[in-house]
């Protein structure tokens, strides 16, 4: 749907308040506090409601507070509120968002949902408890209002029912996945009075400024996402008592290694807990019949954990138990502890040498090992239950694939896993095992089609109905490989491409392993920077890889280190550092855009873009010195410039100060846990962006390339840097000093922090001396040489490419 046709829509003959500015929660549990949290994050001020406390605690009786005090009786949202400051992972993107949630109960300030125009409801899951709160929400709710519910799997349309007309046109589902800042799933469930202008809004305000992945899904038991995850687990489970393997063999070929989250089946539930796991089982079961019935009963042994309270991480154990170091595995039989096992067979090494999911899948699903059992028993009840549920649970399959790899972490949906294995021999393998296929993917493949999406010319198209319709996508949605087949490359490498995106904006994308840097990128930024002052109007530094960039290529490094060709690695230092000056004084616009792990040199080839356009999760920090070293690039340099700008003009400053801040940063490898706290540290500035839905960040990027376009950008003129010299040196090493004696530094950090203080402080000069940035790009050099050349910093990086964590020597 385009701008106008939304616009269109939202001029219906129905009071619809067309912007949320205010929202409400009603109930602040886990949920309804993590939704009020998101809201926060995204802006938007959020009154948290849960019901009066009909006791005192005995700190309000000491207190000698009564029922009637406010204090008293908002006690339970505060509480909330107070502990979202503690729980892990944080619900809050940056601490002070916590300032947008007000708390409140559902007497005292009902009348106040008069004043929002989303209100959400979170309340416990029972029917009688919704209706009775919707029927005082009908009464003090503004006509227009938003009105949902976070259920996960009660009717939506029994809710709705005896309230105003009203009410009913502006009421739907919004199931939100916990946690709501991190899980990427949005299911949108609408009632048949649900007008269509409010479905469609929110179907774009999910996507747009929740930053959500959306599907509609259909009013049924438990939706789309965890009517068929409850269904595969389960399955799972009575496969893995039927074929006698036990949990840590389970969990160690039904996650990565088939395209599936890390925390596998066990794992999972013990995040998920195993009580809220047996309620959206028990929801199903109770509504359904049959065959698929006795799938959703509870195996004894799991009842049996619920009673000993054995309900996963929340309580200390689970399926899965850690006992120091050692992580152990519940036996189901006997409900005791025994070592983790791992299943070890010959398809799955096959697989781990596979390219590619598809070649993994096929080596493992028509092997005829323990580990290939046990992933076609798995998997294709799986396949075929969400084909029976089509039409049911959501009107085609790109739905349900894309509720499950939001939802739940799946790298590829029941259908496009079906396509994977191949659809036509996995079919006729279930036929003649006796599983009964579904009818229309038996006509399906009797047209000769024989899997459930094609993609032509870099445009995906899936089936439905008889025939293939064209997947359309946000617009907002750059979506790189296709871009690259419909209008190839203009140049590339081993390490990266430069792509044409449209509207005279080109795109580098970093292609190497882990998108680390190496000569082959840096060769590619001076061409693309240079390609785009020729011909576009600006560049975009983006991907979309697992992460943007982790940083430089250690391995390479080490290698050059102790082979002792620093005549080598000064050359490639050298490199890189005037790589990042071309980045940053391109005549055109340089906008990078880094999202999840943007560490070391992605950092490094951050700071010098004329904007970044980051995602709410940015992960960014120079953290060179957990591997021995400082940042070579020009990392240390440009932050501290950035640390300048970001004074206040005409303001007095205290230089020392900035040095100091900008010395810990480095020093202790702060990375930030998000976008906004990167802000907080001066990796980001008022200027940049942050796009909360990480699907547009390329789009949001491109369009800052055209805005300074279009305001008539010049490159930033070469400007004086001022240090704080020799005195300042002197501060800054009594500061490190101090952080070793306190033991947050240990004998090496002490000597790579020596070495960073000399760099920021620009040497021995006098206070205030104003430098060449080359002058401190040399220093950095210089600093970086010197320390990878002591064999403690080699041991750094050593134990970093094995072990994969810094080592503190």
């Amino acid at each position: 749907m385009n701008e106008h046709s939304f616009n269109k829509l939202c001029k219906g003959d129905i009071n619809l308040v067309r912007q949320i500015r205010k929202a409400a929660v009603l109930g602040s549990g886990v949920m309804g506090s993590g939704i009020a949290a998101h809201l926060a994050n995204i802006g938007i001020p959020t009154l948290l409601l849960d019901i009066v406390p009909r006791e005192l605690t005995e700190v309000e009786k000491k207190k000698g507070l009564t029922l009637d005090n406010k204090q008293v009786r908002n006690r339970i949202s505060q509480t909330a509120i107070t502990k979202l400051l503690k729980q892990k992972p944080a619900p809050l993107s940056a601490k002070g968002n916590i300032t947008l949630i007000e708390a409140g109960n559902l007497e005292d300030d009902i009348s106040r949902l008069k004043d929002v125009d989303w209100i959400i409801e979170v309340v416990v899951e029972k029917l009688e408890v919704k209706q009775s709160v919707f029927a005082q929400v009908d009464q003090h709710r503004k006509p227009g209002s938003i009105v949902s519910s976070n259920t996960s799997g009660i009717s939506i349309e029994a809710m709705a029912e005896g309230r105003s007309e009203d009410f009913q046109k502006h009421f739907l589902g919004t199931h939100f996945f916990n946690p709501p800042r991190y899980l990427k799933l949005l299911e949108i469930i609408p009632t048949k009075a649900t007008s269509p202008e409010v479905l469609e809004y929110m179907k774009r305000f999910g996507e747009d400024v929740l930053g959500k992945g959306v599907v509609e899904a259909k009013d049924t038991p438990n939706f789309i996402a965890n009517r068929i995850g409850t269904y595969g687990l389960l399955v799972t489970l009575r496969e893995m008592q039927k074929g006698g393997y036990s949990v840590g063999e389970v969990d160690s070929v039904t996650g990565p290694l088939i395209g599936r989250a890390t925390s596998a089946t066990f794992r999972t539930l013990d995040v998920v807990g195993l009580d809220t796991f047996a309620h959206v089982a028990r929801n199903v079961y109770d509504q359904v019949d049959g065959e698929e019935k006795e799938v959703f009963k509870l195996p004894d042994f799991m009842n049996e954990m619920l009673k000993n309270g054995w309900l996963g991480s929340k309580s200390g154990q689970g399926f899965f138990l850690k006992k120091g170091k050692e992580i152990l595995e519940l036996n189901p039989e006997t409900l005791e502890y025994a070592a983790r096992k791992r299943l070890k067979t010959p398809s799955i090494e096959m697989a781990k040498q596979g390219k590619g999911l598809e070649n993994k899948m096929k080596a493992l699903v028509y092997s005829e090992d323990r580990a290939g059992q046990l992933l076609w028993n798995v998997l294709n009840p799986a396949l075929v239950y969400s084909a029976q549920l089509l039409g049911d649970i959501a009107d085609d399959i790109v739905a349900i694939d894309q509720a499950m790899k939001w939802g739940f972490g799946w790298s590829t949906g029941p259908f496009e896993t079906w396509d994977a294995i191949g659809v036509e021999k996995s079919a006729a393998r279930m036929e003649a095992e006796g599983i009964t296929v579904p009818q229309w993917v038996k006509d399906m493949l009797a047209k000769g089609i024989t899997s459930f999406y094609k993609e032509e010319n870099g445009i995906v198209h899936y089936y439905d109905n008889g025939e293939y319709k064209e997947l359309v996508e946000n617009p907002k949605v750059l979506n790189l490989k296709a871009i690259k087949k419909q209008k190839g490359v203009i140049k590339k490498n081993s390490g990266a491409s430069l792509i044409d995106i449209g509207d005279g904006v080109a795109l580098l994308e970093f292609t190497s392993p882990n998108n680390a840097i190496g000569l082959d990128i840096i060769q590619m930024i001076n061409a693309a920077v240079d390609e785009a002052e020729a011909n576009f109007k600006g560049l975009v530094i983006g991907n979309q890889g697992k992460n943007f960039c982790v940083g430089a290529n250690i391995a390479m490094m080490l290698m050059e280190a102790q082979d002792d060709n620093i005549f080598e690695l000064d050359m490639v230092i050298s490199q890189f550092q005037q790589a990042m000056l071309k980045i940053k004084y391109s005549a055109v616009p340089v906008v990078v855009a880094p999202f999840n792990m943007t560490l070391g040199g992605g950092a490094e080839v951050s700071l010098p873009a004329a904007r970044i356009q980051a995602t709410t999760e940015t992960y960014m920090g120079l953290v060179e010195p957990g591997v021995g070293l400082i940042p070579g690039g020009g990392g240390t340099k440009e932050l501290y410039v950035k640390t300048l700008r970001n004074m206040p003009k005409g303001v007095d400053f205290d230089l020392q100060k900035v040095a100091n801040q900008v010395f810990e940063t480095v020093a202790m490898a702060k990375v930030s846990t998000s976008a906004e706290e990167a802000r907080g540290n001066n990796f980001l500035n008022s200027a940049d962006g942050i796009s909360v839905n990480a699907d547009h960040q390329l789009y949001d990027a491109k369009q800052a390339v055209l805005s300074m376009h279009e305001q008539g950008y010049t490159a930033p003129a070469r400007t004086k840097i001022p240090v704080v010299g020799e005195t300042g040196y002197a501060a800054l090493l009594l500061g490190a000093e101090s952080m070793r004696l306190s033991g947050f530094l240990s004998e090496h950090d002490l000597v790579i922090a020596k070495e960073l203080a000399y760099v920021l402080a620009g040497g021995k000069l006098p206070f205030g001396t104003e430098v060449d940035e080359q002058y401190i790009l040399n220093l950095e050099k210089q600093a970086f040489l010197k320390l990878i050349s002591t064999p403690k910093s080699q041991a750094r990086m050593q134990h970093m490419l094995v072990k994969g964590k810094p080592l503190r020597n």
